[in-house]
């Protein structure tokens, strides 16, 4: 009996070790992924404010892909080639056949479909919020996935839950955003002081 139990615990003792093992391989492939995806994309980035003549100093990237209990709104600085801030960011919770989850978000440009609108934007004017740190900024799609983002009233802006840390391995709850990006208020009001010091366009770019 005792000779059966020690096999038994040696043998789960086993599958945890490996169980271990997978996830943290799983999470290493994953992070490098992510952190490809997010090189290529500023370089992108950076071509596109250069031929547009956009904000060359730092731009913002939202990757949709990343897990939404992780960071995924980068606030990129082109000149140190740093990421100088980061924050969780909600996405459009949908509704009826569309509805998002916290591990799954759909996309789309439609008028009253609540999701986020995946391509890049121009932040345009300041303006009052009735979230967060009552402050918005205005985003205009550039892209045929989001041209109708300003229409739809996506626009940047905090709301006071969201946390200033990560959550995983939860995910952001739902609700929080209806197709806008959602970010933290601490994150907000440093990227307040940044955009009203701006004069040239600021590219802010979802993307998955």
């Amino acid at each position: 009996m005792k000779k059966n139990l020690k096999i038994f615990f040696l043998f789960l003792f086993f599958i945890v070790i490996v169980s271990t093992l997978f996830l943290f391989s799983q999470n290493t492939t994953q992070l490098k992924e992510d952190n490809l995806r997010f090189e290529e994309k500023v370089k992108d980035a950076l071509t596109f404010c250069e031929t547009n003549d956009y904000n060359t100093d730092f731009c913002i990237l939202i990757d949709m892909k990343i897990h939404s209990g992780k960071y995924r709104m980068f606030i990129y600085d082109f000149k140190s080639k740093k990421v100088e801030r980061q924050s969780l960011c909600a996405h459009g919770c949908g509704k009826n056949d569309l509805t998002s989850t916290g591990a799954q978000p759909f996309f789309s440009n439609e008028e009253g479909s609540l999701l986020t609108s995946l391509g890049k934007y121009k932040i345009g004017a300041r303006s009052y919020s009735q979230w967060g740190i009552n402050v918005h900024y205005k985003l205009h799609g550039l892209e045929a996935s989001n041209n109708n983002a300003y229409k739809r009233n996506v626009v940047l802006h905090s709301h006071s839950p969201v946390p200033t840390v990560e959550i995983y391995p939860l995910h952001m709850p739902m609700g929080w955003s209806y197709g806008c990006p959602v970010i933290d208020n601490s994150t907000m009001s440093y990227l307040d002081a940044k955009l009203k010091n701006t004069k040239k366009s600021v590219l802010l770019w979802i993307y998955s």
